[in-house]
């Protein structure tokens, strides 16, 4: 690979980072605890059209989670720099995998689909170490809180933002590849 393409990817796997990150911080308030409706997940979509949305998330994620944690904002620290950032990153090879092909509505349905089932598990999970119960019960309540906030964020204003960068014009401008 030459050198202008590989400065291309990490650049764009720095801004996607980055902008993950700011996000999160922006709208901090909501982005963290057993409710969340974290709209940086909203980017969660981009490994349909970029593979170095796969890392830029991962690494967005992970810093949003530590900085969070070193803030006072983010209530469960390390776990969710692990764990989260965990969650992002297979969700993220999931939904690079799930969206590279096939139809427009397909990858509307399909992409948010990994963000929001990883995340609630894994998050629910998370939770219900951190906080308590650790039970079914308490999981499951996690887990649905988390997954409720995530397909909120993922459809809500992933599915848009998908409708949008999937016009040829925009897609080209933004993702050369």
């Amino acid at each position: 690979m030459e050198a202008s393409k590989r400065t291309r990817k990490l650049t764009q796997t720095a801004m996607l980072a980055g902008l993950y990150a700011a996000i999160t911080f922006a709208t901090f308030f909501m982005s963290f605890g057993a409710i969340q409706f974290r709209v940086s997940e909203a980017l969660t979509i981009l490994p349909v059209f970029t593979a170095t949305a796969v890392p830029g998330l991962s690494l967005g994620c992970a810093l949003a989670n530590l900085v969070g944690f070193f803030a006072g904002v983010n209530p469960t620290g390390w776990l969710d720099a692990v764990f989260g950032t965990s969650a992002t990153l297979l969700a993220a090879l999931l939904t690079r995998r799930l969206g590279k092909d096939g139809p427009l509505w397909r990858k509307c349905l399909l992409a948010p689909l990994p963000p929001v089932l990883l995340n609630a598990l894994i998050v629910g999970l998370e939770l219900a170490f951190a906080f308590g119960p650790m039970n079914l019960p308490g999981f499951l309540s996690y887990a649905l809180s988390v997954g409720i906030g995530q397909a909120v964020i993922c459809y809500g204003l992933g599915v848009p933002l998908l409708l949008a960068l999937s016009r040829k014009a925009l897609y080209q401008k933004i993702f050369r590849e």
